[in-house]
């Protein structure tokens, strides 16, 4: 029989862990089926996980269909009432090997069990399943994993249970593998980066683990951290980015709003000071430095006054890469219940968000006409430099290498080379 079909909804941990499934799944001898990994961040992902489900279960007729994820995490029955859905398992059983071992396919028909869900805040241990190399061209480590805050927009915690670490000496044997087998660049990856170590002995920070990584493997051209919480940025953190050239450049952080009001009522722990304070600092000991962030427009409440302190923030932040979300109500967090903003209104805000966005954008892809960059190529017309931004080459290139290249111009959305 043919080999399991995987999909993978939301967030690059996902994907990373959809790897992971799919190795356990091979080595268990499981055929025929299809998984859908799902993303529950907003309404509208449980909206597309629904019409995946649907679309992969149309072209593999008869396959058992099998869904796990934060959205099969925190609503089940949802899914577990499709016609189409034949196991629903959660975020803690889908990286247990024992899982895909007992879900060989001829077991999976007639089984009258839909829902293997445990209850993923009683998980202590992190999901440990380790791939060496998932990516062709960078690999992402799984560093962390679970989120001990409660952001009142926030159904993520009750998908991905509480702040669990993988220890510093597991992450750097892993590290020391990839780059044994060619990898340029590691990324580090969890839902919370910046709470990494906080339930590991001596409670060491994300700056310990990013100097350990490269005091230990020397032989790492390049070090990427994925998310940050700006607020939670450590000394030895700080210490990284001024003085480690092996760490790139580039931090993409959980803004989510740029007025206090809203800030507080979502719950963060930073207000809009701290986020250009740190935006600032970060620039002074690191000048070459660019942000990506997370903005939601229209989140309940929000006045225009208050939107507008948001849409400010992109230029006193000197934000690069905006990712902007129209607030969107997740049943069963506090923000759902608080005054909503009305729906053109929301449309409107994320629509400026993202113009101011590509405004920022357009700015950084000028200022690199002319400079020189280390290129990582992902494929063979195209990389990124060290701050992230895609370059487009005029011939092709081998992939997962470095290059040393001149931008000679660009073509609105990314470098040319």
């Amino acid at each position: 029989m043919s080999a399991p079909v995987f999909s993978t909804l939301g967030c690059r941990l996902n994907a990373y862990e959809t790897e992971a499934m799919r190795e356990m799944a091979e080595s268990a001898g499981m055929s025929g089926a299809v998984v859908v990994n799902t993303c529950a961040v907003t309404a509208e992902a449980v909206r597309k996980a629904r019409q995946e489900i649907r679309r992969l279960a149309r072209e593999n007729p008869g396959a058992p269909v099998i869904v796990t994820g934060c959205a099969a995490q925190t609503e089940p029955e949802t899914f577990a009432a499709m016609p189409e859905v034949t196991r629903v398992i959660g975020n803690h059983e889908k990286m247990q090997p024992e899982t895909w071992a007992n879900m060989r396919t001829p077991d999976l028909i007639g089984e009258t069990e839909k829902i293997r869900v445990d209850d993923i805040m009683s998980v202590k241990e992190t999901a440990g399943h380790l791939i060496d190399g998932f990516g062709r061209h960078r690999a992402y480590v799984q560093v962390q994993n679970g989120c001990d805050h409660r952001c009142t927009f926030c159904i993520i915690p009750y998908g991905r249970g509480n702040s669990r670490s993988v220890p510093a000496g597991v992450v750097v044997e892993q590290i020391k593998r990839l780059v044994g087998r060619g990898f340029n660049e590691v990324v580090l990856t969890g839902v919370d980066l910046t709470s990494w170590g906080a339930d590991l002995p001596g409670q060491p920070r994300l700056g310990d683990l990013v100097m350990r990584i490269l005091r230990l493997v020397p032989d790492l051209p390049r070090l990427r951290i994925s998310s940050i919480d700006s607020i939670e940025a450590d000394e030895n953190l700080m210490l990284a980015i001024a003085t480690e050239s092996r760490l790139m450049p580039h931090l993409h952080l959980s803004l989510q709003a740029g007025d206090d009001m809203i800030l507080k009522r979502m719950k963060r722990r930073h207000l809009r000071d701290d986020a250009i304070g740190f935006c600032e600092e970060a620039r002074r000991l690191r000048p070459e430095i660019v942000f990506g962030a997370d903005i939601i427009a229209g989140f309940p409440t929000e006045t225009d006054a208050m939107f507008e302190n948001s849409l400010r923030l992109v230029e006193e932040c000197g934000l690069t890469f905006l990712h902007v979300f129209p607030y969107s109500a997740r049943k069963g967090t506090p923000a759902a219940r608080m005054p909503a903003v009305k729906g053109p209104v929301i449309r409107e805000r994320a629509a400026k968000l993202r113009e101011a966005g590509d405004k920022a954008l357009q700015q950084h892809l000028t200022a690199q006409v002319g400079r020189v960059h280390h290129v990582l190529t992902e494929g063979p017309r195209l990389g990124r430099t060290e701050q992230f931004t895609e370059v487009s080459f005029a011939t092709e290139q081998p992939e997962g290498t470095l290059l040393k290249l001149e931008i000679s111009g660009q073509d609105g959305t990314r470098l040319v080379a």
